[in-house]
């Protein structure tokens, strides 16, 4: 186990077997690696950082690599950020949405071309880490029939309390271009909190000790989820902060891969 949650964000990881591009700026990318097994469920995973250029893909290849050796094909969708030309609303969110429904098509015609192991790209497991958690679940309200599950990690769940508890000095006034009463069609439709149900399965995690996210937002989220009729489990962690659950290393590893296994209805096959 690591002693600094921080280690995974500079930690090496293998590279990735190829990367996909669902669009023409350099950060409509997709990096793609596949498990040693045919047939494998498709993860798509949005990475976090506050949706700030600063933040990355680079960061998840532990998490992905990890994935992968367990059965998974992961495909880390990077997206334009706030900080850039085009990042922001709505480029963040188009990205993100064009993403979801390229790459599976990009990855089975690349798959085949290379005469790889096929890969199940229909209806994909859709998953993210803090900014990239708040997009995954957004993108399953707006579009549930083409996802098969969430896994959200630590999500920016309900972005109006984000304002308010003005997390990482104003990133969700940078990300909708204001407060919400400036700017109340951006909220409306970028926050997840007021776009339920989705009904997606979904299980959100999320460390009790989180101080970059409050779980305070995922408490609410789920509770008013399960109010509208959604299949939304959280799982609480004790003793957990923010960076643990994209961790392949900590104690909170375990549950995030339960809750994999749980979105696709039973784990994945193992690669060995």
């Amino acid at each position: 186990m690591t002693s600094d949650p921080r280690d995974v964000l500079s930690r090496p990881a293998p590279p990735a077997d190829f990367t996909l591009r669902y669009g023409e700026d350099p950060d409509q990318v997709a990096d793609v690696r596949l498990p040693a097994v045919a047939g494998a469920p498709l993860v798509l995973f949005i990475h976090g950082g506050f949706w700030r250029h600063e933040w990355d893909r680079t960061h998840t290849g532990p998490l992905a690599a990890d994935l992968a050796a367990r059965g998974y094909a992961v495909a880390t969708v990077e997206y334009r950020r706030t900080g850039r030309p085009g990042g922001g609303w709505p480029g963040t969110f188009s990205d993100v949405a064009s993403a979801a429904v390229a790459v599976p098509d990009l990855l089975a015609k690349e798959i085949a071309h290379r005469g790889l192991r096929p890969v199940s790209v229909d209806r994909p497991i859709l998953a993210g880490h803090s900014a990239g958690g708040h997009l995954a679940l957004w993108y399953a309200a707006v579009a549930p029939d083409a996802i098969g599950g969430v896994v959200a990690l630590a999500p920016v769940a309900d972005l109006v309390r984000a304002y308010e508890l003005d997390l990482d000095n104003g990133a969700v006034a940078d990300l909708l271009g204001g407060p919400p009463d400036h700017m109340p069609t951006a909220y409306a439709s970028a926050d997840p909190m007021v776009n339920l149900p989705s009904t997606v399965r979904t299980v959100v995690i999320h460390g009790a000790d989180d101080t970059i996210v409050p779980v305070e937002l995922s408490r609410e989220y789920c509770r008013k989820a399960r109010r509208a009729g959604d299949d939304t489990t959280l799982v609480e962690l004790a003793g957990v902060e923010h960076f643990a659950v994209i961790d392949p290393e900590s104690a909170a590893w375990p549950a995030v891969l339960a809750a994999f296994g749980t979105v696709t209805r039973g784990e994945a096959v193992d690669a060995d």
